[in-house]
């Protein structure tokens, strides 16, 4: 029989840090981060200056992850509509689950005030890539002011998921599908 490979101590710190700070936030001490990856605080400084970096780390490793969630399974026959909706749809299912705390990137650049913290530039470019995806598909589906409704959408996307993340919305109603939807028809989206 054949045994799977222990993941490395990097692997294991980041692991860690995505786990430890999307429950309990950013501000999760080092000491409870390597408590949790099984490595020594010596360990993680020698891979990694602090916890800044890491932190930063463990959220761009995420990024690939994240961005197929809520990516459309057909993107090639879905229209511009279907996928925006789609995203809507994802994040309605992934806010059921019991350990859902909302969109890790929107609560790194809440809890991060620092615009300088290498995390909250991650986390902000990776805002900036979910609003630039909603304007191509809004360009591509003839809305009036593609800017406008990705803004919109954003603002409706971290809302929602803030909200659910909180506990204090419950997105299994269609809600946020349904906002959207009435945000696509008033801005003349196909």
């Amino acid at each position: 029989m054949a045994s799977t490979p222990k993941a490395s101590p990097r692997d294991r710190l980041l692991d860690a840090t995505a786990r430890l700070s999307y429950r309990d936030g950013v501000s999760v001490g080092i000491e409870a981060l390597c408590r949790e990856a099984g490595v020594s605080k010596r360990s993680m400084y020698q891979l990694f200056s602090g916890k800044d970096e890491m932190l930063a780390a463990s959220l761009e490793r995420r990024i690939p992850g994240y961005e197929a969630r809520l990516a459309h399974p057909e993107p090639e026959t879905a229209t511009p509509r279907e996928r925006i909706l789609y995203v809507f749809a994802r994040l309605e299912k992934d806010s059921a689950d019991a350990g859902f705390h909302g969109c890790p990137y929107l609560a790194a650049l809440v809890e991060l005030k620092d615009p300088g913290h290498p995390a909250n530039a991650i986390a902000r470019a990776v805002k900036e890539g979910l609003a630039k995806a909603f304007r191509a598909e809004a360009e591509r589906g003839g809305a009036r002011d593609p800017e406008l409704l990705a803004r919109q959408l954003l603002l409706v996307f971290d809302g929602a998921s803030a909200r659910a993340g909180a506990g204090v919305e419950h997105l299994d109603d269609g809600l946020a599908t349904a906002t959207v939807t009435t945000l696509l028809d008033a801005a003349g989206m196909k």
